[in-house]
């Protein structure tokens, strides 16, 4: 068989790439290397920065028709439902989560009252108004955490101390509602989640008082611990966690869930479920490639799984 007859059989797979959300650097880096290792696995690749440009995107994806789309996407636009909801259109199978899945998980408030019905524990907390948190009262004792409800990659997220005389400054941009949750004490786990196998707990030890944007993405802010030093009931109790928000949100491919442990707790008390995020980055420093690859998944064999367990509802 000639090289070029043995091309023409490998999958075609297009990744998607960038977006316009406040996490588009993050997935340009994230695409990057899927596609690289796609490639390298064997799959003839195709990849593209989506813009806002449907009719451009719609052209990219069906000139040729790939067999899958990679969607190494992030935040809004990528993560929500949106691009999901183009790729059932088209009938084209894709990784990770679908439409319901995608836009239950990006809503943060939400997500916490599904999972409130099957008994998993997280932050009180409440939805305000952007004004009612860039001003006036505060609407819990501090300490407590200001997040935008739909963004991801923990853009916006402010920890309001106790003394400071309004929540957060009137430059706080991240959208028109908040989630305002009081603050866990103690340490932050994570838990990546593969079909419906939890991979490990990771320990992330960082810098500053929240586990933010630049300590997640510099090298150096932070420190991966994995298997996480931890007692064994409360590591099983994160895994099944995580698996059983993954699995009642109608997650697929993979997803990561992060939590805070109050080690001053008896038992398994102090643990709280933040959030889940159902389009794990992929760059160098992430989180579910570094579990993978502790369980003897590689990167190439994370990804080629990935591509294919694609599925689309409609196809």
């Amino acid at each position: 068989m000639t090289e070029a007859l043995l091309h023409a059989h490998k999958k075609h797979v297009v990744v998607l790439m960038g977006g316009w959300s406040a996490e588009r650097e993050v997935s340009l880096v994230s695409g990057a290397g899927v596609a690289k290792a796609l490639e390298e696995e064997g799959y003839r690749v195709t990849a593209v920065d989506v813009q806002r440009d449907l009719a451009g995107l719609m052209h990219a994806l069906t000139h040729p028709r790939p067999d899958a789309v990679f969607n190494a996407l992030h935040g809004r636009g990528g993560e929500d439902g949106t691009i999901q909801g183009v790729l059932e259109f088209l009938g084209l199978p894709y990784t990770h989560s679908g439409v319901q899945a995608s836009a239950i998980a990006m809503d943060k408030a939400m997500t916490k009252r599904v999972l409130d019905s099957v008994g998993v524990r997280s932050p009180k907390g409440m939805v305000l108004a952007r004004g009612a948190i860039t001003g006036g009262d505060h609407p819990m004792p501090a300490p407590y955490i200001v997040k935008p409800v739909d963004e991801g990659s923990t853009v916006g997220v402010a920890l309001v101390r106790e003394g400071q005389n309004s929540p957060v400054g009137d430059a706080w941009s991240f959208g028109d509602r908040a989630l305002v949750e009081e603050f866990i004490p103690g340490r932050e786990l994570t838990v990546g989640v593969m079909g419906d196998r939890a991979l490990t707990v990771t320990e992330i030890v960082f810098q500053a008082q929240v586990y933010d944007y630049t300590a997640k993405y510099s090298s150096g802010h932070a420190v991966h611990t994995l298997p996480a030093a931890i007692p064994e009931a409360v590591a099983e109790e994160a895994k099944r966690m995580a698996v059983l928000a993954h699995q009642t949100l109608g997650c697929r491919g993979v997803s990561r869930s992060d939590f805070r442990w109050d080690d001053s707790r008896p038992g398994t008390e102090g643990l709280y479920f933040l959030e889940i995020n159902n389009q794990p980055g992929m760059t160098p420093l992430s989180l579910v490639p570094e579990q993978a690859a502790h369980v003897g998944i590689t990167y190439g064999a994370l990804v080629g799984w990935l591509v294919e367990n694609a599925s689309c509802q409609l196809a």
